[in-house]
């Protein structure tokens, strides 16, 4: 199991720190850094400055959202990001929420699925560099009434093949990840829980006659270090109050569906009622701390080294972890301390 570090969103007043902490991956051995993007920043940009910045670290987005770009706009990209660090960038794509795809994007949510499989289909097609012909339900290119023509991408990425990860969260999207991608981007996985959500990537891949062998399971962890875990709980509070009470609307919530799926349906409501009418703190505080230590690594280094041979006995490929900390001078520490931390468990 290698170790990634995934940095969130940019522009929350914390990115001069964030940049110190993907330098300082890259000089212990990291495999990748992962940034997102929601409606603020933009992950390809962010990984170019750290891009210029590192020399032998992976450059990850997790992700960028498909109704944001079309397909060849993503080829392109991916492409220059390749080319640029000289074959170090991993695609991760996600279809959002229908909040951020329809509100932000103006791109009905309708039939994910679907349009993930045919996006996926047309980059990986755009980036093999022939011409680019495509006809599905949702994507049609050339246009067939117009002066289109079928082209074909002029810059040549360093490698033949672009890793592409897939983040999904429903049991139906994950599946999909299985058969069509390199990797699955999880969040709020957890050994004790992952056996239904790795099951479903068993399911995909079969479905596609591709072998368990080489592909990459990557969650995000929350970890914060301390003698008292219980404590450290307590800074992961916010991160979940706000996935499980916030990204998304009271009918449609896909990581308050996971939590309950997981066994804290009853939490779970309350967090998002609390959230919606806007009682963050109330909302925090109902998070239960099982929930946190599930999710998160927590409490000394003995006890994250446990954590972390457990995620790696479930099939976690990649462990990519993300501080949690008030001050933003431990993070530092806190990747040396994860390292150290593998180190004991004995599955790097």
């Amino acid at each position: 199991m290698r170790l990634g570090l995934n940095l969130g969103y940019w522009g929350m007043g914390n990115d001069h720190h964030n940049l110190e902490l993907a330098v300082e991956a890259d000089r212990l051995g990291y495999d990748v850094v992962w940034v997102a993007e929601a409606y603020g920043s933009d992950a390809p940009s962010v990984l170019s400055w750290i891009g210029a910045r590192t020399t032998r670290i992976g450059l990850g987005s997790a992700v960028m959202q498909i109704p944001a770009r079309t397909p060849a706009a993503t080829a392109m990209t991916a492409a220059t990001l390749d080319t640029l660090s000289q074959g170090r960038f991993r695609l991760g794509l996600g279809v959002s929420g229908p909040q951020v795809s329809e509100g932000w994007h103006g791109v009905r949510f309708a039939k994910p699925l679907g349009r993930t499989r045919e996006y996926v289909e047309i980059v990986r097609a755009a980036l093999s560099r022939g011409r680019l012909r495509y006809e599905g339900e949702h994507y049609r290119l050339p246009l067939p009434d117009g002066p289109g023509a079928a082209l074909k991408l002029t810059v040549h990425p360093v490698r033949e093949d672009i890793p592409v990860y897939l983040a999904s969260i429903g049991p139906r999207n994950t599946e999909l990840a299985g058969e069509i991608a390199d990797g699955w981007l999880a969040v709020f996985l957890s050994p004790e829980h992952a056996t239904e959500q790795l099951g479903h990537l068993r399911t995909g891949r079969a479905r596609a006659g591709r072998e368990p062998a080489g592909f990459d399971v990557v969650p995000t962890v929350p970890i914060c270090p301390g003698e008292d875990w219980r404590a450290c709980a307590d800074a992961v509070r916010g991160y979940a109050a706000l996935y499980v009470g916030g990204m998304g609307s009271r009918k449609q919530n896909f990581y308050k569906d996971l939590a309950t799926r997981m066994g804290f349906g009853e939490a779970a409501a309350e967090i998002q009622r609390l959230y919606l009418e806007r009682d963050y703190t109330g909302a925090m505080a109902a998070v239960p701390v099982e929930f946190l230590d599930a999710i998160a690594l927590l409490g000394p280094v003995e006890r994250i080294a446990d954590r972390m041979q457990a995620f790696a006995q479930v099939g976690v490929t990649t462990l990519s972890v993300t501080p949690m900390l008030q001050d933003p001078s431990r993070g530092v520490e806190t990747l040396r301390l994860a390292v150290e931390a593998l180190d004991l468990a004995g599955v790097s």
